[in-house]
């Protein structure tokens, strides 16, 4: 049961992008297609998940045992960063499109601030190893459908009419912002 709260509430209730607001950046600039953000979503899941995890051993074996905490941010963004090259050359040789479309954005997954964020968070909700990898591979699938769906309502958006002084940016930030509260109506689930 334990597990189902955390995806709940990671996926829909408190979710990383429209409700805690990290990972904005990728989420406004791989969000133009469904199949760029899908696999935007995928890389983050997996740096995202296997960050945690590594992140995790790492701090409960060297840094805490050793009073070195104050070194956590500085140890979890070189473990992200080691990860997002391994995803970046895998990424490359698999699907050689994939990684046209998504650019600059895939270096940009070492500095999204949802991945550190996860990290530090398990490390901070001092939850074990299970559940922090189950939290963090929940904040991804979150991470995953917000941006997906975000896609979906862009790429909608590009066959409206649209007034001038909203093309573009506005009328993004205005359906991030929609979105946003669409998803806080989740906010009641088991109350």
């Amino acid at each position: 049961m334990t597990y189902l709260l955390i995806f709940i509430s990671a996926v829909l209730v408190n979710n990383i992008v429209l409700s805690q607001f990290l990972g904005i950046c990728p989420f406004l600039g791989v969000s133009k297609k469904i199949s760029t953000a899908l696999g935007m979503g995928v890389a983050v899941m997996f740096v995202m998940t296997f960050s945690t995890l590594a992140t995790f051993l790492i701090y409960h074996t060297l840094l805490k045992p050793y009073n070195l905490e104050y070194m956590t941010t500085i140890t979890f963004i070189l473990v992200i960063a080691a990860l997002v090259q391994m995803v970046e050359i895998i990424i490359k040789k698999a699907s050689p499109p994939l990684y046209q479309a998504l650019g600059i954005f895939l270096p940009l997954i070492t500095t999204n601030c949802a991945v550190l964020g996860i990290a530090i968070l398990t490390v901070q909700k001092d939850y074990a190893l299970l559940p922090g990898v189950c939290f963090a591979l929940a904040n991804a699938m979150g991470f995953t459908l917000a941006i997906v769906i975000f896609a979906g309502i862009r790429e909608r958006l590009a066959y409206t009419k649209i007034p001038q002084v909203l093309q573009g940016t506005p009328i993004s930030l205005i359906t991030a912002g929609l979105l946003s509260m669409a998803f806080m109506g989740f906010a009641g689930i088991g109350r």
